[in-house]
């Protein structure tokens, strides 16, 4: 394909950042791509497998770059971006991966000089795991990425063209929409996750020898960065606080049902959260669906969509 962008400045070359870097450069996205990070290894593998044509400090990186990705963690972005706004160039273009959008709606754009512009993004695309190691070009095939702009908008119609350039599905939210969903969608799934795997100090001794599929693919997001998802949790906390009183409610009911041994009402609510999994289409049950439906109605995701889910 033909570069979309002269030059492309990764600040902060992590999962998500190096992520991007390799697939930006793979899939010739842009003629040049220069990464910024203050870790010697993350540098030295960037370079090394030609995720990026060459790393500098941020100044240096963004200097003439039309499309810069602040990669860092959310907390790091202003910081970031108050050092390298005299350096950014007419017309340039600061977009970035957090998972938070309000916050850094609210404070990015008046950190630019005139004549820069600031759209948010969020690729739904990340791992338990984290650093520059465990980065690669196709992390970001078939997710969905937010990004903050409507549609017709020039600087957002471009930087959603970069997206859907190295493989993403984009969606478009404005920033308190995207919140309140990603709460739902991903933040509550991790504190949950998280919660249980501090509730096992109180498992039997031995009890992991019988840990199995279930086990691990429910604990496997609580082995994220406590740090980054700490950031995450404080930078989201009015957006998670209905949908954790959902799930909190929700949990109780179940607790209350097994405690009782009420087996119907623990089939009635083990029944009516599958059916919340997939909502039926407007005008019909999820039965109906499956009973009219050309095509078959798949019963649960598959093994890759659940990796997808975002972390």
């Amino acid at each position: 394909m033909s570069a979309l962008f002269s030059r492309i400045a990764v600040v902060g070359l992590g999962l998500l950042g190096g992520s991007l870097a390799f697939a930006a450069r793979r899939r010739g996205v842009a003629r040049e791509v220069v990464g910024a990070t203050r870790s010697p290894s993350a540098r030295d593998r960037a370079l090394r497998e030609g995720a990026v044509d060459r790393v500098a400090d941020p100044e240096h990186a963004v200097a003439d770059a039309e499309l810069i990705v602040l990669a860092t963690p959310i907390t790091a972005m202003p910081e970031v971006l108050r050092r390298v706004a005299p350096r950014l160039a007419e017309g340039a273009i600061v977009t970035d991966v957090g998972s938070v959008k309000g916050p850094l709606a609210e404070v990015l754009p008046g950190l630019l000089p005139v004549g820069a512009r600031y759209v948010g993004s969020h690729p739904m695309a990340g791992s338990h795991e984290r650093g520059m190691e465990s980065a690669h070009p196709d992390l970001f095939a078939d997710a969905p990425c937010v990004v903050c702009a409507p549609a017709g908008d020039a600087d957002g119609e471009r930087v959603a063209a970069f997206w859907s350039a190295i493989g993403c599905r984009v969606v478009r939210r404005d920033p308190e929409r995207h919140d309140a969903e990603v709460a739902w969608m991903s933040h509550v799934p991790h504190a949950m996750a998280f919660a249980f795997a501090a509730a096992l100090a109180g498992a039997p001794p031995g009890a992991r020898e019988v840990a199995g599929p279930g086990f691990r693919d429910f604990t496997r997001i609580a082995h994220s960065d406590p740090e980054l998802w700490a950031d995450i949790f404080h930078a989201n906390h009015k957006a998670l606080a209905a949908p954790l009183q959902a799930a909190r409610s929700a949990f109780e009911a179940l607790c209350s049902a097994i405690e009782a041994g009420d087996a119907n009402a623990v089939l009635r609510w083990l029944e009516s959260a599958r059916r919340a999994l997939y909502p039926a289409p407007s005008g019909g049950s999820a039965g109906e669906a499956r009973a009219t439906s050309g095509t078959p109605v798949r019963d649960g995701p598959t093994p890759k969509e659940i990796d997808r889910a975002h972390e």
